[in-house]
């Protein structure tokens, strides 16, 4: 092999091997955060309700959007089932469900409300079997359950306030977002 062969191929293995640490980086990035969003935001697993994230000229978030309040809690499945219910109004309100570590796996609108209520339930793949399996055929539950993929995550709420004189009422609708664990069924 020529040397200028060897130069390029040492390069090109280079290259490659430059590719291979980012991309560890990168995704190590989650695990390795002491500050992630679900850290900042532990707090929360003891409140019963959606804490802001987003007060004016305070947010540990970069680049807000001036028209969106935001609230959010954190959860952790392994304490039983997170209710999660929201009262509904004339803002644009969006609920995305984030597992820690990882990205949404869940989201939807104040469209999705029955009577303006959003009511849903997040379990582990675990709970929601011992729910079923204690559910009262003749009586189904109307709930609206998700399967969370890991135990840990959190609850963002967005509520868009298309006006300024609006932001009171997205800033309230924001933090009354209720996040509450429950005991499994049968297990009180």
């Amino acid at each position: 092999m020529t040397r200028t062969g060897r130069f390029l191929l040492a390069t090109l293995f280079g290259l490659v091997l430059a590719g291979m640490v980012h991309l560890a980086a990168v995704f190590a990035v989650p695990w390795l955060s002491e500050q992630d969003a679900f850290s900042r935001l532990r707090g929360t697993l003891a409140a019963d309700r959606s804490q802001s994230i987003a007060p004016p000229g305070e947010s540990w978030l970069p680049r807000l959007d001036p028209a969106a309040s935001l609230g959010a809690c954190a959860y952790n499945l392994e304490e039983g089932p997170l209710r999660v219910s929201a009262r509904t109004g004339a803002l644009f309100e969006s609920l995305s469900f984030h597992a820690r570590g990882g990205g949404a796996f869940f989201a939807l609108t104040d469209r999705a409300a029955v009577k303006g209520v959003l009511d849903l339930v997040v379990v582990t793949r675990r709970q929601l079997d011992e729910i079923q399996a204690n559910e009262d055929e003749d009586e189904p539950s109307r709930d609206v359950r998700i399967v969370a993929p890991r135990s840990e995550g959190l609850v963002v709420v967005r509520v868009v306030a298309a006006f300024p004189s609006q932001r009171k009422d997205a800033d309230a609708a924001a933090g009354s977002v209720s996040c509450v664990t429950e005991p499994l069924p049968g297990s009180r």
